[in-house]
């Protein structure tokens, strides 16, 4: 998949997941993300690779997100199994998140300093902007963007060196090959 249509895959499910739930149709995300994810593999050089990238995704975010919401910091309007659990919307939007590793993201690789850093700012960054478009709420809004600042500074990082390990996109090892100062 290209740089340019992965990144465009990825804003297209991560406004489909926010703006549904939003809208009260938590489906529309999982389904966006359904797709991205068949033209994500049959791209892919290594499917399974990929595959098990993006489900490493979705157990960080099942994880990480559910402890948001049982700390009472945040609130989701749709699409939740349980009041103490991440909706299952945003556990597939990490899972789309993580077809951007090895490619529009995949300039990261080796620079785990970098990642965290991007981490910090563009994780709560995202969160605020769904809380804008009305797919989250912040019940406690400071320990709710500081446990998100440091938490995308510690996954971040290690998303990027699973991605390594799990590099399934020919793209990806251009990338893993070139050197950014």
């Amino acid at each position: 998949m290209n740089v340019l249509i992965n990144f465009a895959a990825f804003q297209f499910g991560w406004f489909s997941s926010v703006i549904g739930a939003a809208q009260q149709m938590p489906w529309l995300g999982p389904l966006a993300f359904l797709v991205v994810l068949a033209i994500h593999l049959r791209q892919s050089s290594r499917p399974k690779s990929e595959l098990g990238l993006v489900i490493a995704c979705g157990v960080i975010g099942i994880f990480f997100d559910s402890l948001l919401v049982a700390a009472g910091w945040v609130t989701y309007p749709s699409g939740l199994f349980s009041e103490l659990m991440a909706p299952y919307w945003i556990v597939t939007m990490w899972m789309l998140f993580g077809t951007t590793l090895n490619l529009s993201m995949g300039w990261m690789k080796g620079r785990p300093f970098l990642a965290a850093v991007l981490g910090a700012v563009g994780g709560p960054s995202s969160y605020y902007a769904g809380q804008k478009l009305g797919g989250i709420q912040f019940l406690e809004f400071f320990p709710a963007m500081i446990a998100l600042a440091v938490g995308w500074a510690v996954f971040m990082p290690l998303l990027m060196h699973l991605a390594e390990r799990l590099d399934g996109s020919a793209e990806g090892v251009r990338f893993a090959e070139v050197r950014l100062p």
